[in-house]
């Protein structure tokens, strides 16, 4: 019996199980600019306070030294998801002496690629890997690129829906691959309908000129908002433009969405297919290491895109590896820049909207998609980044155009019933209230992150840097007028010494060589 996902819902409320849509999982991972008081990226190393970023499970760095990441464990109610990441914020501030974090994604403060340090992992093999991994990036990409934040919110389905839904819809597969079958549906429909997170959310409409220092050819392509700013009038996140990844063999990639084995072999292929351009690189240079491989991907990490399946690693294992061995646990939607008008760069309302949205990316039909329909979604994504504010601007549906705002209010209005069902029997309407809100937004383009951001600038005077560091200070005064409490304290402290014993542990521990550790690394089936 074939149950299209346009009848799940009508399945789950015949059977009185809809609220099974409750409760699913919520955790972020949010990256943050260290600047110094100069307002210039932070040449310091990583403060030792915080832990260590090999080991610590919610305070780490990311592509630099200067840019922190901070991650919170997944809850089912996201004002404990945001209250985690509050506390991590404060604990931060009370440990950062006279810097301060960049309360944007787009860096600023940037003086050429060299200003950027690549993040340090320690001697280990584990830490020696991550630091090769992004030497590698910096001769593939630049360095500029990779200091952009932005903010992942994961999403794991309540588990209790998949076994239900396995028995209503009478699936001949088993309860694992069924469950890895649903993430994908969802994945594909939200790279069709992804880009409504850019619209209503993207908060990067302008970019300093030092942005451009290692690629000023690439600033021709921009209008000039100032004498330090450039921008699109009508852009909503010029981080998810293509002025970061700018590679042909990336935008060339065939990764298939329609299975997790198609996933899994997709990806694999171009971790192992090698790729001319960077084996002119060479991956060992006077005996140094320049990237961990010339192939078209280091590892899987490489591969951009605006959402992954992703599984639990466990020790050295290869995140395909994962997938193939336990399936998907949860959905890592990686669209979202920070928020800059709030203190820990996203709030409650956009979470709910955006947790609603992937569960009726779920519930709804998902047909599968071939590498057109992924280009279609491509093109799609960079029209609202670029200029999706731009009066009666169209975008391509199933091959035919259609007003972006026509479209958006399609999707708002097919999210009602989740809304409506997640709301069920609480005290407050909050996704119903997410969706008005969101509603708004698409009746008026003015009322947008990306277009409040250029108001203020105008009506302030500033150019991008200055404006975006002046609320990093508004944010740093805050945090640094209060302390975390006590015992909260005591926790993250202690946390950060054990990071500290782990990674010494690590450390000691290691017994090959760089060389047969890689080896052993990439030989894993």
């Amino acid at each position: 019996m074939n149950i299209t996902a346009t009848n799940r819902l009508k399945l789950l409320l015949a059977n009185k199980q809809q609220s099974l849509l409750k409760k699913g999982l919520k955790g972020i991972e949010k990256e943050n600019l260290r600047l110094s008081e100069q307002g210039f990226i932070a040449q310091t190393p990583h403060p030792e306070k915080l832990g260590a970023a090999l080991t610590h499970p919610y305070i780490t760095t990311d592509y630099s030294e200067a840019l922190l990441e901070f991650i919170t464990p997944p809850f089912t109610d996201i004002h404990e998801t945001l209250g985690f990441m509050e506390n991590i914020h404060q604990f931060v501030y009370d440990n950062l002496d006279n810097e301060h974090l960049l309360a944007t994604s787009m860096p600023c403060g940037i003086n050429g690629d060299q200003s950027i340090p690549i993040a340090s992992y320690g001697k280990s093999n584990i830490g020696t890997m991550k630091y090769v991994y992004r030497k590698g990036l910096s001769h593939r990409y630049g360095r500029t690129m990779q200091a952009i934040a932005g903010i992942h919110f994961n999403y794991s389905v309540p588990e209790a829906l998949w076994p239900a839904l396995h028995q209503l819809e009478r699936s001949e597969q088993t309860l694992s691959e069924f469950k890895s079958s649903g993430y994908f549906h969802l994945i594909r429909n939200f790279q069709r309908q992804g880009w409504i997170i850019l619209y209503l959310f993207g908060a990067s409409p302008a970019i300093c000129k030092n942005f451009f220092k290692s690629r000023p050819e690439l600033m021709a392509q921009f209008e000039e908002f100032d004498n330090g700013t450039l921008y699109h009038p009508y852009a909503t996140s010029l981080r998810m433009s293509d002025i970061g990844y700018k590679s042909n063999n990336q935008s060339n990639l065939n990764i298939d969405y329609n299975s997790l084995t198609g996933y899994v072999d997709s990806l694999s292929h171009a971790i192992n297919t090698p790729y001319p351009e960077y084996a002119a690189i060479g991956i060992q240079v006077a005996g140094e290491y320049q990237q961990l491989n010339s192939n078209i991907l280091q590892i899987e990490n490489e591969f951009y895109s605006t959402v992954r399946p992703k599984q639990i690693i466990e020790s050295c294992e290869k995140p395909t590896l994962a997938l193939k061995r336990r399936g998907v646990r949860y959905v890592e939607i990686r669209s979202l820049d920070l928020d800059l008008f709030d203190p820990i760069g996203i709030n409650a309302n956009r979470a709910r909207f955006i947790e609603a949205l992937l569960l009726n990316c779920l519930m709804q039909d998902s047909p599968e998609m071939n590498l057109a329909d992924f280009k279609m979604h491509n093109a799609n994504q960079l029209t609202v980044a670029n200029e999706g504010r731009k009066p009666n601007i169209e975008l391509i549906k199933e091959g035919q155009p259609i007003r972006l705002q026509d479209w958006a209010n399609d999707i708002l209005d097919s999210m009602q019933a989740v809304c409506d069902i997640l709301d069920e029997n609480e005290p407050e309407n909050y996704y119903n209230q997410a969706l008005i809100e969101q509603r708004k937004l698409i009746a008026n383009p003015d009322l947008t992150p990306s277009a409040q951001i250029l108001s203020k600038m105008r009506e302030e005077n500033k150019p991008f840097a200055r404006f975006a560091e002046t609320l990093s200070l508004q944010h740093a005064q805050n945090f640094s007028a209060q302390k975390l409490n006590a015992e909260d304290t005591d926790i993250f402290t202690q946390m950060a010494l054990d990071s500290h014993a782990k990674q010494q542990e690590i450390e000691a521990n290691d017994t090959l060589s760089f060389a047969d550790f890689l080896s052993k690394y990439f030989s894993q089936k």
